[in-house]
């Protein structure tokens, strides 16, 4: 990318919130980037500008045919006060298959991290430094042309915010209970299950809400043909420890290609532990269940990183897992991701990239 990136700092900067009232994505730092595409010139005018609103026509096309994808990733300081960021290629090489799914424009990988790289570097001191907590940064590309014709769009913009965010779990680890979903479905293969595309999430909302009315904090998605078939937990990939060995559904087409799930199987598989990908029945997880041999379960995100499952509940069979209580494995895996993160932990796989003034 030939373009040259500029930087305009803002000349009010905001208060920051009090550590311990971050929440998730709810407070924005001082700045964000921005870079439009035009068809014909490709993608022209990167820079860094104070955090303000989007204008867009009424007309653009990300409010008709929502083509519009995401990323997640996060920033963290650490003891010394060097701030890294966690895999931000795999982010960018995820994003540019999204944008690929979606008819949408190709970005510069490489060039997208140094940017990246430099909007974190200005807004440095919003990242928080209590145990736990760190910055929450979220790219996004959208349609920007006013037009009604249902093709993709000429037009696109892409945003970097960033959020400051609380420890995930300030009140210790706990195991959280999920209602398998039978009546909806997020994805299909030949979908855009396996893209990071804001429509998925958006499907999703009404099968959360009634679990949550059943008094579930989560579904468990099963596959879009069968119904029978685990695909993911929530918006997170999903694990299951079976007599010594690690199950999670292979990707299959519809199951996002999560980073933190990569991570997962590279750490079990440094350890010795036997990973297998595969297709997995509600009917097996079942049945191990019954015969006492599903030890473990947990979900892999950006957001919680490992989060614990302890309750399952499958066309009112109900499966207690581990007594409710978050397992040996489950802790393992979380110390040494969050450690390697904020760089307490050796990073051998050379996953951390410091960012430097």
């Amino acid at each position: 990318m030939e373009c040259q990136l500029t930087i305009t700092r803002t000349e009010q900067k905001k208060e920051k919130p009090a550590s311990d009232k971050l929440g998730f994505g709810v407070h924005f730092t001082d700045h964000m980037f921005t870079m439009d595409y035009t068809e014909g010139k490709g993608w022209h005018d990167p820079q860094i500008v104070p955090y303000s609103p989007l204008t867009l026509d009424p007309a653009a096309m990300v409010f008709h045919y929502g083509q519009a994808v995401f990323e997640g990733l996060k920033a963290y300081r650490n003891e010394e006060g060097k701030v890294s960021l966690f895999r931000p290629d795999q982010n960018f090489k995820r994003m540019n298959r999204s944008l690929e799914r979606m008819s949408m424009p190709l970005i510069d990988e490489d060039f997208m991290v140094e940017a990246l790289k430099q909007l974190v570097a200005v807004d440095k001191e919003w990242i928080p430094t209590e145990s736990g907590q760190s910055l929450y940064i979220r790219p996004f590309v959208i349609a920007t042309e006013p037009c009604f014709g249902v093709r993709a769009s000429h037009t696109y913009k892409l945003v970097i915010v960033l959020s400051p965010v609380g420890a995930y779990y300030a009140g210790g680890m706990k195991p959280v209970k999920i209602y398998v979903e039978n009546n909806y479905v997020r994805a299909v293969r030949g979908g855009t299950g396996n893209a990071k595309v804001a429509g998925n999430y958006a499907g999703g909302l009404k099968a959360q809400v009634e679990a949550k009315e059943k008094g579930y904090e989560q579904v468990l998605w099963l596959d879009g043909v069968e119904n029978k078939y685990i695909e993911e937990v929530g918006s997170m990939n999903v694990f299951f420890k079976v007599k010594g060995e690690v199950w999670t559904p292979a990707l299959n087409g519809s199951i996002l290609e999560g980073i933190t799930r990569d991570s997962t199987i590279q750490l079990l598989k440094d350890w010795g532990i036997p990973v297998v990908e595969k297709r997995i029945s509600m009917e097996d997880l079942h049945t191990a269940y019954v015969n006492g041999e599903l030890e473990e379960a947990f979900g892999t995100g950006t957001a919680a990183v490992i989060s614990p499952v302890g309750d399952l509940n499958w066309n009112g069979h109900q499966m207690i897992i581990n007594g409710e209580k978050t397992g040996e494995l489950t802790t393992r895996l979380y110390d040494e991701m969050t450690g390697i993160q904020y760089g307490e932990r050796e990073d051998k796989f050379g996953w951390s990239v410091e960012v430097t003034e």
